[in-house]
């Protein structure tokens, strides 16, 4: 593979990579991917070890990894989700310290989900290994959602040019509405609504990014003006454990049966998940709605694919 961006093999945030690196070397591989979870997995990556170093809470984030390089004939050698109280971080560890010593075991790759912005930065300046950046927070980013979502919207759409989208809940505290934005300023004509109470703005620094790079953008605070035109609907949750309440009186920033009956036929339902009260479940029958199948399953291949990539770039 020829294509790289800046960082590589690290994976950091959403704004390293290319918009030729994604259709001409990811997308495709990720299809390639899909094929080998349909035959349950090869050899591709025998003897090579995972290490997933998580500071919060993750389901699909996690398990996609890790998983991941099972199905690829690799091994998770440690795993843990709450290293900020089950490691020597309690203790006051540095993050370099603890990574440094990670790396002594010689791991191929860490996964690490931290919780604080710059997390995997730091990390990568002590790492001889790969960093992946699986979500770091204040406001921080994750870039592998973000890849997944562009999968899902290539998958749905057959492009990410020319789309209207919108991003609705908490956009400021949100790191997956950050990184998808950075993500679709490397396409072509795209319009981005964003929708959320004045408490949950999309930060400065994104629409900041998004103006350099000709991307439109709008806010308001009811989903209801857009739904009718958008191509996709981007839900997100409220980020309680950031802080964040959403005060309902203040605009319509959920996806219930009014939205469905107001959106295209052919529009998108998408979600990161975790789900609370957002998207209510009359919603998740829908044909539009991707956030239980089509989303998760392009988050095993794309992260199937980054391990192949970074692991083994000639195999």
């Amino acid at each position: 593979m020829s294509i790289r961006f800046d960082g590589w093999p690290h994976v950091l945030h959403a704004q390293q990579f290319s918009r030729v690196w994604i259709e001409k070397e990811l997308l495709p591989l990720t299809d390639d991917m899909e094929v080998v979870f349909k035959y349950r997995g090869c050899n591709v990556l025998a003897g090579r070890r995972l290490v997933s170093f998580f500071y919060q809470p993750s389901t699909r984030t996690r398990m996609s990894f890790e998983f991941g390089i099972q199905y690829l004939g690799g091994i998770v050698a440690f795993s843990t989700e709450n290293a900020r109280e089950f490691s020597s971080g309690a203790k006051g560890e540095t993050l370099q310290d603890t990574v440094a010593v990670i790396n002594r075991y010689h791991p191929d790759v860490i996964i690490m989900r931290y919780d604080h912005n710059m997390g995997s930065e730091l990390a990568a300046q002590v790492s001889e290994v790969p960093i992946i950046n699986a979500g770091d927070r204040n406001p921080g980013q994750h870039p592998t959602q973000a890849l997944l979502d562009i999968r899902t919207i290539f998958k749905r759409h057959g492009t990410a040019d020319n789309l209207k989208i919108a991003m609705v809940g908490d956009l400021k505290k949100g790191r997956t509405v950050r990184s998808l934005s950075y993500l679709l300023g490397k396409f072509k004509k795209v319009i981005i609504y964003f929708v959320s109470p004045k408490n949950t703005k999309m930060g400065g620094d994104v629409k900041r990014y998004l103006r350099r790079h000709g991307v439109e953008f709008h806010e308001l605070t009811d989903l209801r003006e857009v739904a009718q035109t958008v191509d996709v609907v981007y839900q997100t949750r409220a980020q309680t454990e950031c802080g964040t309440t959403i005060d309902r009186r203040h605009g319509y920033f959920f996806v219930d049966k009014t939205i469905l009956g107001l959106m295209r036929k052919d529009a998108t339902i998408m979600h990161p998940l975790p789900r609370v009260d957002e998207i209510t479940i009359d919603v998740d029958n829908d044909p539009r709605a991707v956030y239980r199948k089509g989303q998760v399953d392009s988050g095993l291949f794309v992260r199937m694919a980054l391990l192949k990539m970074i692991l083994a770039p000639q195999a």
